[in-house]
């Protein structure tokens, strides 16, 4: 099973949910999420084990997010077309996307996902440098392959 399946089908988002975390402020509010979870791990050098409650809450957020706010009146808009070519994207399996969109996000997942092991190395040694340029690096990828659905989006739907 490829990862965004399983990650897809672990938080169980139905048509509604789906509807729901088209809105704006779903998009905006989950963009600052990795480098709050970066912090929150990063401060167990300073609140040592309480740090686990800032990063539970957050967790939280991340699956609870998409559930949060209504569907939006319109999605004539680039955060709203993020979540639509997102649904294009993990359906691509059933209706393919063009090869030139294909490439693009399987390029910028794999970038990003290498983006986050300086971040993990940070963290394992608390190395703020480390963290810091590994959280920006993979948050810059993913607003990239963020763009690059609405792109997909755009492309498919007209």
């Amino acid at each position: 099973m490829q990862i965004d399946k399983a990650f897809e089908s672990s938080i169980g988002m139905n048509e509604a949910d789906w509807a729901r975390h088209a809105n704006p402020w779903s998009v905006y509010t989950r963009i600052p999420l990795l480098a709050l979870i970066a912090l929150s791990i990063f401060s167990r050098a300073w609140i040592d084990w309480w740090a686990v409650f800032p990063l539970v809450i957050l967790l939280a957020w991340v699956f609870y997010n998409p559930r949060a706010f209504s569907a939006p009146a319109s999605t004539d808009n680039w955060a709203s077309k993020v979540t639509l070519g997102e649904r294009l994207w993990l359906n691509r399996k059933t209706v393919p996307v063009p090869a030139s969109h294909a490439r693009w996000a399987l390029g910028l997942s794999i970038a990003g996902g290498v983006a986050l092991l300086p971040m993990i190395y940070g963290l394992y040694v608390l190395d703020p440098f480390a963290a810091g340029l590994g959280a920006a690096l993979a948050s810059v990828l993913k607003l990239w392959f963020c763009d690059r659905m609405v792109w997909l989006y755009e492309d498919m739907a007209g």
